[in-house]
């Protein structure tokens, strides 16, 4: 805890001041223009790895950056979609996911939750990424496995997402656009999810955001390039 006390001051001496008119404004409300849904990882910080600053981006995190379908689950996840779409008014939602995440790796060996009842139960929402991995890409193994997981983890959270009436109804008034990204953590680098081309790509090359169309469960089409 000493290091975590030292830290704050450092910021109360040494980075407050030079932002205090940030703060100043931040402290009579925030307007983030987009929501994050993104993994409890550590080394995953929406913040920093898109340089964004405080009160510019709403963050929601959970292990596998999860999105359970509407009905299915009621709380923190479906209040802060709810709450960042119909409250604050974000343009965005961005399903963040990442390279060697422990969630998809569970995913993949659902005994190592043999002592993990609750997380057992939480990853069953990812459940159809896993079964489309295994029918279209049976032949993938390892790290190859685990990345396939985790990009069909994505697409099949931000389907999920649109189940809720929050964001149906603005993506109808196109109010509202989903995107889907995929972070390395080694190379720092990001790949978006196109719609069009129906792949991952570097993140800048004209990622287009995911059109609207009538809520409904992950098929088992084929998403990842084998």
């Amino acid at each position: 805890m000493k290091k975590f006390a030292a830290g704050h001051a450092r910021f109360l001496a040494e980075v407050f001041p030079d932002q205090r008119p940030l703060f100043e404004r931040l402290s009579a409300g925030q307007n983030p223009e987009c929501l994050f849904i993104t993994c409890a990882d550590s080394r995953v910080v929406p913040s920093l790895i898109t340089q964004t600053e405080p009160g510019e981006i709403f963050v929601c995190r959970n292990v596998g950056n999860i999105v359970p379908p509407l009905g299915e689950f009621t709380g923190g996840v479906s209040s802060a979609i709810e709450y960042a779409v119909m409250a604050l008014g974000v343009k965005h939602i961005i399903v963040l996911g990442h390279s060697d995440c422990g969630a998809m790796k569970a995913l993949m060996n659902p005994e190592s939750l043999r002592h993990m009842p609750a997380v057992a139960q939480w990853l069953r929402h990812a459940d159809v990424a896993r079964h489309v991995v295994e029918h279209n890409h049976a032949e993938l193994s390892g790290p190859e496995k685990l990345a396939a997981l985790t990009r069909e983890n994505i697409l099949a959270q931000i389907e999920h997402l649109q189940t809720h009436p929050s964001v149906a109804a603005r993506l109808r008034k196109g109010q509202l656009q989903l995107h889907g990204w995929v972070y390395d953590i080694q190379s720092g680098r990001i790949d978006a999810w196109d719609s069009r081309s129906g792949q991952f790509r570097p993140l800048g090359e004209q990622p287009r955001e995911i059109p609207a169309p009538p809520p409904q469960v992950a098929s088992t089409e084929t998403r990842i390039p084998a």
